[in-house]
């Protein structure tokens, strides 16, 4: 059906004539062998409903399910099973996430915690090597069952579902199981990520005889299938969350972090781990309050404690409110939003943690006088030597930066993970993201399952000092970056974005939203705007287009640029973000990565063709 319209803006985008496609009751999935790739389109604007994520076969899921009449709940965890299929390495049901739920009925935002817990069982030194009195090489602990935490995916997607969505959890994985057992086309990241981590793959031997079959990682351009993840996944949907929490499946998980299926030549030492089948009997997604500031008149909502993402993006835009950056060049903005990210990073170091075992002062940390008292302490000219001491966030804000005397601690949060958002036709709105930590997790897959099982765990502090919020402890859910946001005007859904990354999450969550709503961006160039993360370290890292870009003007501030990862690698990326924006009139703006890991898929369930 044609139609004709003046003009619908949403910041410079400008659409002018354009064909809306009907929404039907959308594709079927398509049950013969794929022979390419679904086509990948970054950005997409129409009606009925929306879904952003990495990869196309995981978007076109998503969408499927909002053209047959499902939510935004039911969506995101059709499409987040997906992705356990297609991006294996970077979610599924061995690992966990944060998911943040925009309900239109009540207007207001809802959260899940469905973070990892560390077993019973661990002791506070478990990193530690007790002949040397030092940590345990990092490259040792990753690669090992002692860095399996308690998966809480699953647990996640059936306490969403029961919550908010009309789904079965046996309905919503379906799709997934389909596309595991059908295969999917093999594409370049796939196979980078596999051969970047395939001298640990090749010594696990469950995880060799799924990923490296034949020894090499698979070919661009072949099919790769799962049906050992599409018989869980059925498993699954038949007996519930049960069979993975209390039966076979928690049994088994048990078993290879105890005992990790190494091979005969194996050269890593593949430490025992702690999860026993108690733990997962134990586990449980935790409903918590959203953390919410308020910047230049929309509320910004994101992930509490056990995450850090929700109060240091919070914070950063605190810190970032009085010096009303949208006034400033580009220079002088990125330098001002580099000093606020270091602060904001300084007090994520001190003060929090997981909340059921560390006092984390959410609300101070998120005061607008704390913001505040942060915020008098970036010299417009200079910027400040690294690492900054933490403030004091006591309800005192009457004196500029007085600061606490916390050590900084070195961060070892992984770079993989990924996020989605989801939108539905009711205006329901999800931004998840997800991880197994490191990019292929720990390297164990539970044999004959067919997922890979998390390394969570070394997100924790490796040294057990008392005074870190970080520290490993029993039960206690590692501290996490994850960011997933949801902004919004007037009570109504604006943007919600989130990305994978390790800690950079956070600076590529708040680099996107002072790109779009102070630097004058729309969100597609917010998004593919090149990234640099300051996270109170000496140095910035940066992606060497940003280097190249704004590097000479930035230099004389005193900031000093590292290139993320190495070239030619996943890590030379910072982040992969996936967002919308809900537009006037009802319209929805998808916005994906147009290049980072490969691109990524946005799409709309009617959307509009522009001529």
């Amino acid at each position: 059906m044609k139609k004709l319209v003046a003009s619908l803006s949403a910041g410079s985008l400008i659409l002018t004539a354009f064909t809306a496609t009907t929404a039907t009751a959308g594709p079927q999935a398509p049950t013969t062998r794929p022979t390419a790739s679904p086509p990948k389109q970054a950005t997409s604007v129409g009606y009925g409903g929306a879904v952003s994520s990495v990869d196309a076969d995981a978007t076109n899921i998503g969408l499927d399910v909002l053209r047959r009449g499902g939510n935004a709940v039911d969506a995101a965890v059709a499409t987040a099973a997906a992705l356990g299929v297609t991006e294996p390495y970077s979610a599924g049901i061995g690992g966990g996430g944060y998911f943040v739920y925009y309900n239109a009925k009540s207007r207001k935002v809802f959260t899940i915690d469905g973070r990892e817990t560390a077993p019973a069982t661990m002791p506070s030194n478990a990193f530690i090597d007790p002949s040397t009195g030092q940590p345990y090489p990092f490259a040792q602990l990753v690669t090992s069952g002692v860095s399996i935490g308690v998966p809480g995916t699953l647990a996640t997607w059936d306490r969403a579902l029961k919550k908010w969505g009309s789904l079965s959890l046996g309905k919503a994985l379906k799709p997934a199981a389909d596309l595991a057992e059908r295969g999917f086309v093999v594409d370049p990241t796939f196979r980078l990520q596999t051969m970047e981590n395939k001298t640990r793959f090749a010594q696990v031997v469950p995880t060799a005889k799924l990923f490296l079959p034949n020894g090499d990682a698979p070919q661009v351009g072949t099919v790769f299938k799962n049906p050992e993840l599409a018989a869980t996944y059925k498993l699954i949907g038949r007996q519930g969350p049960s069979v993975f929490y209390g039966g076979p499946l928690a049994r088994e998980m048990a078993a290879v972090a105890q005992n990790p299926p190494k091979t005969a030549d194996a050269t890593l030492p593949f430490f025992s781990g702690y999860l026993r089948p108690s733990d997962l009997a134990a586990y449980r997604a935790i409903d918590r309050t959203p953390t919410k500031v308020r910047y230049d008149g929309l509320d910004v909502y994101g992930m509490p404690p056990s995450s850090s993402g929700g109060t240091t993006v919070g914070e950063a835009l605190n810190i970032l409110q009085p010096q009303h950056i949208r006034r400033m060049s580009a220079t002088q903005a990125l330098h001002t939003y580099f000093e606020a990210s270091a602060l904001a990073f300084a007090d994520r170091g001190a003060y929090v943690g997981d909340s059921a075992y560390v006092d984390v002062p959410v609300q101070e940390l998120l005061s607008k006088g704390f913001g505040a008292e942060r915020s008098c302490l970036i010299d417009p000219q200079h910027a400040a030597t690294k690492p900054v001491p933490a403030g004091s966030p006591d309800g005192d804000y009457s004196r500029c930066g007085k600061g606490s005397a916390v050590d900084q601690r070195v961060d070892t949060e992984g770079p993989s993970t990924t996020h989605m958002v989801a939108a539905d036709k009711w205006g329901n709105v999800v931004s998840y993201t997800l991880t197994i930590e490191q990019t292929g997790g720990s390297g164990i897959t539970v044999p004959g399952r067919g997922f890979l099982l998390n390394n969570e765990l070394t997100d924790f502090s490796a040294v057990p000092d008392p005074k870190d919020p970080n520290r490993v402890e029993a039960g206690k859910r590692p501290r996490s970056s994850m960011s997933p946001t949801i902004v919004l005007r007037g009570g109504r859904p604006y943007l919600a974005l989130g990305s994978p990354g390790g800690s950079t999450i956070i600076t590529t969550v708040l680099q996107t939203l002072t790109n779009r709503l102070d630097r004058g961006m729309t969100l597609p160039e917010a998004v593919a705007a090149p990234r640099a993360s300051q996270r109170n370290t000496a140095s910035v890292t940066a992606e060497q287009a940003f280097i190249d870009r704004y590097g000479a003007a930035l230099t004389p501030y005193g900031h000093t640029f590292t290139p993320a990862g190495a070239p030619g690698t996943s890590a030379a990326e910072i982040g992969a973000v996936a967002a919308l924006e809900f537009l006037p009139g009802g319209a929805i703006l998808a916005a994906a990565e147009p290049t980072r890991r490969g691109g990524g898929a946005a799409g709309t369930a009617s959307p509009f063709r522009v001529r």
